[in-house]
Order: structure tokens, then sequence, then C-alpha cells
């Protein structure tokens, strides 16, 4: 892999289009080098663009994600971005975890709900044909 890529490499390595790229650049999430009309990407736009994306999978604002990838630049940088990541995965975690809760709840709810219809309809069928 060469060090910079083009707009479109970079699409294709991340699966992303390049409106999603230009946006990220326009959030100054990234901030490719730029020749004439050419974007060119760096290692360090990679990083940061495998970062934003598994941010945005796991939930976090892209608030979020820039204060963390501006971390790294501070002193102590690297240390400090993780600690800081951890502690939002964190809450990432128990907010999904919580949700799932919710959703499982209200899956047996509904199939219960269902199952009393089936019955119910089956019963109202038995007595129609009767």
């Amino acid at each position: 892999m060469t060090d910079t890529m083009t707009i479109r490499e970079m699409c294709d390595l991340f699966d992303v289009t390049p409106r999603t790229l230009r946006f990220y650049e326009a959030k100054e999430l990234l901030h490719p080098h730029r020749i004439g009309q050419r974007r060119l990407f760096t290692r360090r736009d990679r990083a940061r663009l495998k970062l934003i994306l598994r941010g945005k999978r796991f939930g976090f604002s892209l608030e979020e994600i820039r204060q963390l990838l501006d971390l790294y630049d501070a002193e102590n940088g690297p240390e400090t971005q993780l600690a800081r990541a951890h502690d939002i995965a964190q809450e990432r975690l128990a907010d999904m975890k919580r949700r799932r809760a919710d959703l499982d709840a209200a899956i047996a709810d509904l199939t219960a709900q269902l199952d009393w219809g089936a019955e119910r309809l089956a019963a109202l069928r038995r007595t129609d044909a009767a």
C-alpha cells in the first residue's frame, strides 16, 4: 500500500462513498493533502477513517469522535485518547445492553400476544365451523 491514496482508493478500501469522505473532511475529521482538485489521503487519514467508522458503528457521536481524534495530538495523547475511548465505549456497551434487554422483553411480550391471538382465532374458527 502506498503512502497516499486517492479518494476512489479510499472509497474502495473502506466501502464508503466520495460524499462520505468529503463530509468527514468538511467536519475536519480527515485532512487529505490537495493537489489541484485531487485529494490524497495519508496513512494517518486511513487510520482516522478506520476509527471514525468504528466509532459510528458503536454509536459515538461525530463530536465524540472528533474529540477522541484530537486527543491523539495532545500531551500524553495516545494514552489519554485510549482511556477516554475506553470510558465512552463502556458507557455505550451499558446502553446497548439496556436496549437489548428492553427489546428482549418486547419480543417476549409480542410473542405471547401472538400466541394468544392465534389460540383465540383458532377457537373462533372452531366455533364458526360447528
